[in-house]
């Protein structure tokens, strides 16, 4: 119990240094450098993707992001971009996320496809420093032409806050 309350008071103080990281004009790069972006879909059973986001925030915690992602799996290897925005609860790290995203699609034997879809994703930036942070995330993307190519999954990426 000792253990989780050192824990808790540590993210706490934490989130309170980082308030100043999610102001309006402060700009956000966010790759997925680490690779662990694994996910489930009825296509795919698990995958290895790469992805990176970069934005700026329009208002007190409100960012507005580009994005585009790689992934490989089989049958299927998927490359996307995209548009989206994150909303960031006050100063805890804690966000919200949606975007609309293009995915095309090269499956084994040649054939290839393409497909947009709406994404929602909840995370948490957990300081490292005061401007570089780990993102731990959970994702859902839904994809509007086959719902067989949505997915939901967690990953791991790193932030950069720029003022």
């Amino acid at each position: 119990m000792k253990k989780l309350a050192l824990l808790f008071a540590m993210l706490l103080l934490t989130s309170v240094a980082a308030r100043a990281q999610f102001e309006k004009g402060t700009f956000i790069l966010n790759p997925s450098v680490t690779g662990l972006d694994f996910s489930y879909s009825k296509n795919s059973k698990a995958h290895f993707g790469l992805g990176g986001q970069v934005g700026t925030f329009v208002a007190n915690g409100f960012a507005l992001l580009l994005n585009g992602d790689v992934s490989w799996s089989k049958p299927v290897d998927t490359y996307g971009l995209g548009a989206g925005a994150r909303y960031y609860f006050s100063s805890t790290g804690i966000y919200l996320g949606a975007g609309l995203d293009w995915e095309r699609y090269s499956y084994d034997g040649g054939m290839r496809s393409s497909d947009w879809g709406v994404g929602l994703e909840a995370g948490y930036a957990f300081f490292l420093s005061r401007t570089v942070t780990i993102e731990p995330s959970v994702y859902y993307k839904w994809r509007f032409k086959d719902s067989d190519n949505s997915r939901f999954g967690i990953k791991i990426g790193f932030g950069f806050y720029f003022k």
